[in-house]
């Protein structure tokens, strides 16, 4: 999901392909391994040692696939060394704000609303926002897609619809909690297809979706439409999971199930089901908090003129970065022994005789 998912999804700018799956494979692979560092002191350090395991390797993956979300709203516009800065920070929050969700607030967040979605859109939408370009249009017409580069961004998009159900459920408690988070994802997966495509249908004459809002009224350039994407469904998901939560009762959990699927044992053994709910609106406040400073700074920083960054009439555009093969039309050589005969003369055939039929 990571390297294809992520990758292939941001290829439909018909110039900026080889960016969109270099760039993603680039700070996914610097990302992992920082992550592994960061996630390793804050939940398994042992005796002076990072205890790696399995599940490591699926948590870091986790905390790249946010960085992937915050890539995509400032796709096109910043440099390679812009991207892996804005990695190294993001993966360092990223950590501390799971740490103060999962370990001192005591949230449920198996599918990553908060920590993944809505940590990584709003994070990116952030320092995109204090990037903002006055003179982006004059990239604009790069800003478009073509038939071929749509067609690989559907590969991206139909990679991560099949495979969300196991990201969402890989770090489940096995049993109920990954049974649950599978189905769950699955179906809402199948339903929500329908479901965008009646309501394009149904708020435009031609079917078509249009999100002008953000780039008109908030000065925000968010190139993959990561705040419809995944910002906006992070923010509707931790709310339903903290009503979710909330209305819990051991009629639908059974009782030894509602203890163990929101873990009232030790310090949470005198929560109630209404305490776990306010605990989960008060992670979604700390995440959106911890995103928009952190995304702040970020922006400020990577501001500074000195990081390699391409004008503005230059984004979207791989030749920026990358050694282009000069696209123009090839004729291939003339291979004289598949010419035809040359037509005979006014005289007539040759005077060399051929062989005879039979």
């Amino acid at each position: 999901m990571v390297f294809v998912g992520f990758g292939f999804l941001m290829t439909f700018l018909q110039r900026y392909g080889f960016s969109a799956l270099g760039f993603n494979f680039l700070l996914a692979a610097f990302g992992i391994q920082w992550a592994l560092l960061m996630q390793g002191w804050f939940h398994s350090f042992k005796d002076g040692h990072i205890l790696l395991g399995v599940e490591n390797l699926i948590n870091a993956d986790f905390c790249v696939a946010s960085v992937c979300v915050a890539f995509g709203a400032v796709l096109g516009k910043v440099s390679p060394v812009q991207l892996l800065i804005m990695t190294f920070v993001q993966v360092t929050l990223f950590s501390v704000n799971e740490f103060m969700l999962l370990n001192l607030l005591l949230v449920k967040d198996a599918g990553g609303s908060m920590t993944i979605h809505t940590f990584g859109a709003y994070f990116g939408l952030t320092v995109t926002w204090i990037l903002y370009r006055r003179n982006l249009e004059q990239s604009k017409r790069r800003q478009t897609s073509v038939y071929h580069s749509d067609l690989f961004a559907m590969i991206g998009t139909l990679f991560l619809w099949m495979y969300w159900p196991s990201f969402n459920s890989a770090v489940s408690y096995h049993g109920d909690a990954q049974h649950r988070a599978a189905l769950n994802t699955y179906c809402s997966l199948a339903a929500s297809v329908l479901a965008a495509v009646a309501v394009s249908s149904a708020v435009h004459r031609k079917g078509r979706l249009d999100m002008p809002f953000l780039e008109s009224r908030l000065r925000i350039q968010d190139t993959c439409g990561i705040h419809n994407l995944h910002g906006i469904p992070g923010i509707v998901g931790a709310i339903v999971g903290a009503v979710t939560a909330a209305c819990a009762t051991p009629d639908v959990y059974g009782k030894a199930g509602l203890v163990h699927s929101f873990d009232f044992e030790g310090l949470k053994q005198n929560w109630t089901a209404k305490t776990q709910g306010k605990f989960q609106i008060f992670g979604l406040l700390l995440t959106l908090a911890v995103a928009l400073v952190g995304g702040s700074v970020m922006g400020l920083i990577l501001r500074l003129p000195f990081w390699g960054q391409a004008a503005d009439e230059n984004c979207f555009e791989d030749s920026v970065y990358w050694e282009m093969e000069e696209e123009k039309s090839r004729a291939f050589p003339e291979d004289t022994t598949l010419k035809p005969p040359a037509p005979p003369g006014p005289s007539g055939p040759s005077a060399s005789p051929g062989p005879s039929a039979s």
